[in-house]
């Protein structure tokens, strides 16, 4: 059985949800990937959470990862935060967000991914966050 997303709150107080990536397809990637450990890493538009009013990650704070149906699928824990220009990311950080093997295949994918969602500019600011997983929901099914 699902746990609710109530008690998972109830359990990690403070704890945002979000999902990964645009699409059911890359939802499930993205999650197999930290699943896997591969990824440990993530990026998001410093503008789309400033439109949204919504809260920058916080280190040391637990987030609860969503599948595309809105389900509770992991629960992730805030090790780093940095803001930095898309054209500043290194390849370390790209290389830890596990999808891609190299510097330049993460600015390929996330060149189209960010100007599927809103455009892209190599001095845009991004909120770069690095986590570890703390819990699989999946075994909960």
């Amino acid at each position: 059985m699902t746990e609710t997303l109530d008690r998972l709150k109830a359990r990690y107080p403070g704890a945002q949800t979000f999902t990964f990536g645009d699409s059911r397809a890359l939802c499930g990637e993205l999650l197999a990937l930290v699943r896997s450990g591969r990824k440990a890493a993530t990026c998001g538009a410093l503008r789309e959470f400033e439109a949204a009013g919504e809260a920058l990650p916080v280190i040391g704070r637990r987030d609860i990862a969503l599948d595309w149906d809105g389900t509770p699928a992991l629960v992730i824990e805030t090790t780093e935060v940095t803001l930095r220009r898309f054209s500043d990311v290194d390849e370390a950080f790209a290389l830890a967000e596990g999808e891609d093997d190299s510097l330049e295949g993460w600015r390929a994918g996330h060149t189209a991914y960010f100007e599927r969602n809103g455009g892209f500019s190599p001095d845009m600011m991004l909120v770069c966050e690095r986590f570890v997983l703390v819990e699989d929901l999946r075994g909960n099914e």
